[in-house]
């Protein structure tokens, strides 16, 4: 495709990151979405969205999409078949859908805030599968509600996040906590749990926080929800119990915009001077 544009000389790229790779975050995909936008506008096959004064912009809904098919090719290439996914939260942002193959933005989604906790428990996102696999064809009456079950409270989590904008009322944290606390007993259920998660949630549980495995399971990741009357005292304290676990914490949000063009003067210092050094 590039080459029906312009020629792009080799370049030396610098990749930043704070993702902890193989930790089911999605940094290859991350990663891949920033590399298509990088080369797709070197070569001129996307435009500069940056105005005058702008610090950020974004691209076209055409563009985006042309920047997610080459951040899928290289998903391919590292991951052999990947969902899309990950490249496409990475590419559009927000919440999107996953069902049957099927991708679909979820629209006017709140920004949620978070807690997110690496465990540092290594796992294998392909032992894990074919473990839920071989439950399911092994107890098919006893796993099939219960998967059944996992997607009604994935339908249930997408109507209360789609009614949130509209009425940003708090009594919607509780449910939602609720949801987090029956989606983890579900995805213990289906062996996709460890004692390191279940040592997360019962951490964050003693500072009346709600908790979650994310990615594959079996170690990586889980994601404690931060609502906003959580206190300051509660979330420090939290953090500082998870790393005398060995665990590592980060406060971030769920719900962000996807790639985007940054101008010069909006990159963070530590950002402008690897790029100075490289």
């Amino acid at each position: 495709v590039c080459l029906c544009f312009r020629d792009v000389p080799s370049v030396d790229i610098t990749v930043c990151s704070e993702l902890p790779t193989g930790a089911g975050l999605g940094s290859s995909a991350a990663y891949a979405v920033c590399l298509a936008a990088a080369l797709l506008r070197a070569c001129g096959a996307i435009s500069c969205p940056l105005k005058d004064g702008e610090a950020t912009a974004r691209w076209t809904e055409e563009e985006m999409t042309l920047i997610n098919s080459w951040a899928f090719q290289g998903e391919r290439v590292i991951h052999g078949n990947p969902s899309g996914v990950d490249n496409a939260v990475g590419t559009w942002g927000g919440a999107l859908r996953y069902q049957s193959g099927k991708i679909t933005s979820l629209k006017r989604v709140p920004t949620l805030r978070i807690l997110l906790t690496n465990t540092k428990v290594p796992r294998s996102t392909k032992v894990l599968v074919a473990g839920v696999k071989e439950k399911i064809l092994k107890f098919p009456a006893i796993m099939n509600p219960v998967l059944d079950s996992i997607d009604a409270i994935s339908q249930e989590c997408q109507s209360v996040l789609e009614a949130m904008p509209a009425n940003p009322s708090p009594e919607y944290y509780p449910v939602l906590e609720e949801l987090f606390d029956i989606n983890q007993h579900h995805l213990n259920v289906i062996g996709v749990g460890h004692p390191s998660l279940d040592r997360l949630c019962r951490v964050t549980a003693s500072h009346g926080l709600h908790s979650k495995l994310t990615g594959a399971g079996g170690g990586g990741c889980g994601i404690t929800l931060l609502p906003p009357d959580s206190t300051l005292l509660a979330v420090e304290a939290a953090k500082r119990d998870l790393c005398a676990c060995g665990f590592e914490c980060w406060e971030t949000d769920i719900g962000a915009p996807g790639v985007t063009l940054h101008s010069s003067s909006s990159l963070s210092a530590q950002v402008l001077q690897a790029l100075s050094e490289s």
